[in-house]
């Protein structure tokens, strides 16, 4: 228990940067899946334009695989809590952790003022 005290004064000292953390997550989590769609449907749009069957049908399988990426990218953090949550429930109670799931949460802003 003495371990889990050190962890939640460690996570009070550095909230201020576990809410930097959360603010790129949140923005790779959004991001780069619309940018690979994107950037998907161009060469989509390129293929179309070419009229050459075989590159549409080579655009059409880089989009789905984009696509699929862009889920991926979308759903790692719902999969690493759970797993987190799998193997120790205090990790994803802590207060690091809230920080990094949502960093303008009302926790997060009071312990990151508390820091600075």
């Amino acid at each position: 228990m003495l371990f889990l005290d050190g962890a939640a004064v460690f996570c009070e000292d550095t909230a201020f940067i576990w809410q930097i953390v959360g603010n790129v997550v949140k923005i790779i989590q959004w991001i780069v899946p619309i940018l690979l769609i994107l950037f998907g449907s161009i060469d989509l749009g390129k293929a179309v334009v070419a009229g050459e069957d075989k590159e549409i049908k080579e655009a059409q399988k880089l989009l789905v695989k984009r696509a699929i990426y862009a889920v991926v990218v979308l759903l790692i953090f719902v999969v690493v809590k759970a797993l987190f949550g799998l193997v120790d429930q205090e990790s994803t109670n802590s207060l690091c952790f809230e920080c990094v799931r949502a960093p303008g949460g009302d926790t997060c802003e009071t312990a990151a003022k508390a820091s600075k």
